[in-house]
């Protein structure tokens, strides 16, 4: 007979609220239910006690609906692991979480049930990283919520108004906030489009499109001086370095893609690679300064290519994403050793091999099919923040001719 547990996974960051779920345990095999409750751990400690002790009253409001809620959610799981003992046939952990999501979506027809029912299903088609997307954006707003859930019909144009507002409150630039939006717009067209509610056009007032971005590229001096820099002493930073360099070798790999690269993708001085984001096969041809980067660092025993997924045995994706942050941060101070005006990051690379190539006169078509571009639309997006010096020093040819 299958178990559950309720379970507090309290936050690495002291000061901030943990997250509560359920875990479902059926012949061995353990499943979690994300509901995306949020807590103090005294808060977690006093939740189920006799006496509870609550900060303040707006604190007290929120844990008493809370509790409320959970007792709501164990009465329901007791259900469906009752009506799956006594039908015909095994049943998996795996179903008692669908039916918990589903009833949970059904009946409730609540916004937050959706989506983590629609993030467990791109998790389990193997799209993880729109199942990532939507995480941060549901997080985000159930943040603004605090935590309160949004029955699907519920969702207007004032609600979206007042989320916008929010998300400028905490300093989020134009095209932040419309990342979250659009994200949120997504989600909603798919409850609407399974007949879950009727088309409001709840973004019809927010704020859903595309900024042009503050220059990302960096001229070729630039990364001269990135490459030459002396960072012997700095190991961590030496290797944020040589990841950046790598990119820029690779006509600006994106970093995901540089993370899972194989041994095996390395044939007869071709490196042939698949791109996470749009499933296109790129061929490169081996250069010496890749290979450079490659000696340096011990992958013996590794399938991959670079020093990146080091633990075979552990979450591969997680892994990736704690070292792009790791690359991230200690690029940006070698960025400010530097003097570089913008946030050093692995995106540059990208940008700046564009921007280089566009600069020796090499064509969109070429640029777009040696980035893996679905259109050059994408490419001239790139391409629209080049450097000012440049543009600037064309106007004075064209002032000069007059």
């Amino acid at each position: 007979m299958a178990t559950f547990q309720i379970k507090f996974r309290p936050s690495s960051i002291n000061t901030k609220e943990g997250t509560l779920f359920y875990q479902v345990i059926h012949r061995r095999v353990s499943k979690q239910i994300r509901v995306g409750y949020k807590l103090f751990p005294d808060e977690w400690e006093n939740l189920f006690s006799n006496h509870p002790v609550y900060k303040n009253e707006k604190r007290k409001t929120y844990l008493t609906d809370l509790k409320t809620q959970i007792e709501a959610d164990t009465h329901k799981l007791e259900r469906i692991i009752t009506e799956l003992e006594q039908r015909e046939g095994e049943y998996t952990s795996d179903e008692v979480v669908q039916l918990f999501r589903f009833r949970s979506t059904v009946n409730r027809n609540g916004f937050f049930a959706f989506t983590w029912n629609l993030i467990d299903q791109l998790n389990q088609i193997g799209r993880f990283r729109t199942a990532e997307t939507y995480t941060t954006t549901l997080n985000s707003l159930m943040r603004f919520r605090e935590n309160r859930e949004i029955l699907l019909e519920s969702l207007n144009a004032n609600l979206m108004m007042a989320y916008e507002s929010y998300l400028k409150s905490t300093g989020l630039c134009p095209n932040s906030t419309s990342y979250y939006l659009r994200n949120l717009r997504a989600i909603y067209n798919r409850a609407v489009a399974a007949e879950l509610t009727e088309q409001r056009f709840p973004f019809r007032y927010v704020y859903t499109g595309i900024e042009k971005t503050v220059k990302r590229a960096v001229p070729l001096n630039v990364i001269r001086k990135i490459k030459e820099l002396d960072l012997d002493s700095y190991p961590a930073m030496d290797y944020a370095r040589d990841m950046f360099m790598f990119s820029f070798y690779t006509r600006g790999m994106s970093f995901i893609d540089m993370a899972y690269l194989k041994k095996t993708d390395l044939t007869r001085g071709i490196l042939s690679y698949r791109r996470k984001k749009t499933g296109q096969r790129l061929n490169i041809k081996w250069e010496k300064v890749m290979q450079g980067i490659i000696d340096k660092y011990d992958t013996s025993g590794s399938p991959y290519l670079l020093p990146v997924i080091k633990d075979l045995e552990s979450d591969d994706r997680k892994q990736y994403k704690t070292v792009a942050h790791a690359i991230n941060k200690n690029l940006k101070i070698v960025g400010e050793r530097l003097g570089i005006a913008i946030p050093l990051t692995m995106y540059v690379a990208r940008h700046a091999w564009a921007s280089i190539a566009w600069s020796k006169n090499i064509s969109l078509s070429v640029i777009s099919e040696a980035m893996g571009h679905d259109s050059e639309s994408t490419t001239r997006i790139y391409l629209a923040s080049l450097d000012s010096a440049t543009i600037d020093k064309a106007n004075h040819l064209i002032l000069n001719s007059i």
